[in-house]
């Protein structure tokens, strides 16, 4: 039997600093991934630079992690995004 392989990985949240926009990811690196959606990556992240973290939550594995996100982006509410930024809804 093949066993899951388990890594921390965190949910990252980003928030532009040109536009109310958020930006939902995982990353087993937030801060790289922080450099990499403010300078190389050429899509969504682009136009709304610069993008500065606002939320990181810690997950056992990227699984777990990406689950979190899932559930998230689920939502479709900017406002919802907010509230757990603020620490007012728990994941």
């Amino acid at each position: 039997m093949l066993q899951e392989k388990t890594e921390t990985c965190w949910l990252y949240i980003l928030k532009s600093e040109s536009a109310e926009k958020y930006y939902v990811g995982v990353s087993t690196d937030p801060q790289r991934r922080l450099m990499f959606h403010n300078s190389i990556e050429k899509g969504f992240t682009s136009r709304y630079r610069p993008w500065k973290l606002v939320l990181v939550k810690e997950y056992e594995s990227r699984k777990a992690a990406m689950q979190a996100e899932k559930t998230v982006k689920s939502w479709k509410s900017q406002k919802r995004i907010i509230q757990l930024v603020r620490g007012e809804v728990v994941l």
